[in-house]
């Protein structure tokens, strides 16, 4: 009986309505990232509420920072990912087993270098985005208590990724809702009834964080599948290092320099003081919301293309492709209706300051539906990742997110100084991303390379 239970938790992606498979893969993920956003988001909330509003632009500055770091190894995550779901489509159990033990082996040593990087360079960071004198010391403590303890984020997301890339979405969002719940409650009690300010709600972040990483670890360990975690088994093999690097690398080093090329955007946003870093802050806040459905999708149209790569069936791969995009777009276009017409009631969750609102309702209706560009572009990157090319995304999205966007501020820093235009500097750089991918999707020949590895 137990071995039949735990089977039903996975998801064989490989046969069976593209459209439902996407949905069911998709739904608990995006609930799952819903409910980790809320991490960080209800550290805000509670900041803007209770402490004020350079608190509130405190914790939007250390977003660049944080991300930096923890997204080069969520890239890493996404290659161990890639390389675990192709062995499951291809019901390889052998190399399945090797490939979760060198990926948990790497997130370990990756938690504490990830620590002692963060705490190390985060202040510098911080210094160098021209961070205003009245946000920085509390800006500095909320980072230093949120790396001292990220290993919890590190392991759960690493540990979360294996059960995703055999199909099992549920758990890990069962371990999310209960974590973020803990973390509402704890931001809560820390921070009015303790007093403990911007501290209270970095505590309450990395405690909750670590009761979801336990939670994982414990899954992994108690299965009875051949995606089992076996500490005594725990080792760096080079051949299943180099596949999980090969997709993981170009996809950790994209998206710690966006997210590092974001540390210039909000540099340019710090020179409109704390009242537009408030505005900025519950902007991404809220615009970080609405990427979750396209992230979601991203990551169902990843695991289908490696399930479905390692089952040989390339013709269903392009097809899921497609059929995501259409999915993403839809769901994007409602959501951002909505998040139109009451921007300003959505900004004042945050803080209810009249020029705090301002800004982040200037912001928030400037981008909110091009967003919608992003939908091909992150489709046509998780196929191509799946298929083993992650070096085409990852120079496609560093030039656009990295080059063209600091090329594009610098050109308006210089000539249309302003609040919209430095706004903009996010829809264009996804824009010309956008265009590129598709352009690489259809002429670099992956199919043509994967067919003939068939």
């Amino acid at each position: 009986m137990q071995k039949k239970q735990t089977k039903s938790q996975t998801l064989d992606m490989t046969q069976g309505s593209i459209v439902k498979l996407l949905i069911a893969f998709s739904i608990p993920l995006l609930l799952g990232n819903l409910f980790q956003q809320l991490y960080n988001t209800v550290d805000s909330l509670v900041v803007g509420n209770f402490v004020g509003k350079e608190a509130l632009a405190a914790v939007g500055s250390t977003t660049p920072v944080i991300n930096t770091l923890v997204m080069f190894f969520g890239g890493v995550a996404v290659g161990a990912s890639v390389i675990i779901s192709r062995y499951f489509g291809a019901h390889d159990d052998e190399k399945l087993h090797l490939a979760v033990e060198t990926t948990m082996a790497l997130t370990f040593v990756s938690s504490i270098i990830c620590t002692v990087l963060g705490v190390v360079i985060a202040p510098a960071l911080l210094r160098f985005m021209d961070t205003p004198e009245d946000v920085l010391p509390q800006a500095a403590e909320y980072l230093e208590i949120y790396f001292a303890g990220v290993s919890g984020l590190l392991i759960y997301n690493m540990g979360s990724g294996i059960l995703r890339a055999v199909g099992d979405t549920k758990r890990p969002l069962y371990f999310l809702i209960l974590s973020s719940i803990m973390n509402i409650v704890l931001d809560l009690v820390f921070v009015i009834n303790f007093n403990m300010g911007i501290a209270g709600v970095a505590y309450a972040t990395i405690i909750s964080q670590f009761v979801s990483s336990i939670l994982v670890l414990i899954i992994l360990t108690k299965s009875t599948e051949n995606y089992r975690f076996v500490w005594k088994d725990m080792r760096f093999d080079k051949s299943m290092m180099s596949q999980i690097f090969t997709v993981g690398l170009p996809v950790g080093l994209q998206q710690a320099l966006t997210s590092f090329s974001n540390v210039y955007v909000q540099s340019y946003i710090n020179s409109f003081g704390s009242s537009c870093m408030a505005g900025w802050s519950s902007y991404v806040k809220i615009d970080s919301f609405l990427m979750l459905p396209l992230q979601s999708m991203a990551s169902a149209s990843t695991t289908f293309a490696s399930q479905n790569i390692g089952a040989g069936n390339l013709k269903r791969v392009k097809e899921g492709t497609i059929k995501a995009i259409g999915l993403s777009c839809g769901v994007i276009f409602v959501f951002a209706s909505i998040l139109w017409v009451f921007a300003p009631q959505m900004v004042a969750l945050f803080n209810k300051d009249p020029e705090v609102i301002y800004y982040g309702v200037l912001f928030l209706r400037l981008c909110v539906f091009m967003v919608m560009i992003c939908c091909p572009t992150q489709m046509f990157a998780g196929t191509l990742r799946g298929a083993g090319d992650a070096k085409s995304p990852m120079f496609i999205m560093l030039f656009s997110y990295v080059v063209f966007r600091q090329i594009y501020l610098y050109i308006v820093n210089r000539f249309f100084y302003s609040p919209y235009t430095i706004g903009f500097g996010y829809p264009a750089g996804w824009f010309v991303c956008a265009v590129l991918m598709a352009l690489s999707y259809k002429f670099s020949g992956w199919d043509k390379k994967l067919k003939m590895d068939h």
